[in-house]
């Protein structure tokens, strides 16, 4: 998944400009460094990459979400979200953990409010009793957690569930 990392960090790279970049550091703050890379470029290096890599297991498809979150950088964290996004058919409640870990270490509050809204709170309401059980106790740790991020997450999440 190094590969596929490697070309969706180098085409963000290639579309990167200073002007949106500090556009993003004006509106979400310091956290982190900004490329300066629209939206639309963001999915535009994931459809590409999905294309080349087309048969992504889910162990790849986290793996390769955990390589981009690696770096912090907002547009490869964006990446990261738009990626689990558009593959919520293959996450398990088990990825709730490193969900977590995403929210616990995300510097820009947009990035855990995209992240709760598009990928843990679809996720939630996706699983089957069992599972949604065991990740509704999840989201209702996270509630009484003493960050911040995870609080709001688990408000999202929880959102008409």
């Amino acid at each position: 998944m190094v590969e596929a990392c490697e070309l969706v960090d180098e085409a963000l790279q290639n579309e990167s400009s200073w002007q949106r970049a500090e556009e993003h550091r004006a509106r979400f703050g310091g956290g982190g460094r900004y490329y300066g890379t629209s939206v639309g470029a963001i999915r535009a290096s994931l459809r590409d990459t999905l294309r080349r890599f087309p048969e992504l297991t889910h162990d790849e498809i986290t793996a390769l979400s955990s390589l981009l979150w690696a770096a912090d950088v907002y547009e490869r964290r964006l990446a990261a979200v738009i990626l689990l996004q558009s593959r919520l058919d293959v996450l398990i409640v088990s990825d709730l953990t490193r969900l977590e870990g995403f929210l616990r270490s995300s510097a820009v509050d947009e990035l855990s409010f995209v992240l709760a809204r598009d990928v843990i709170r679809p996720l939630v309401l996706s699983l089957g009793d069992r599972d949604r059980a065991r990740a509704e106790s999840v989201v209702a740790r996270w509630s009484e957690s003493e960050s911040p991020g995870l609080r709001r997450a688990a408000q999202i999440a929880a959102a008409d569930s």
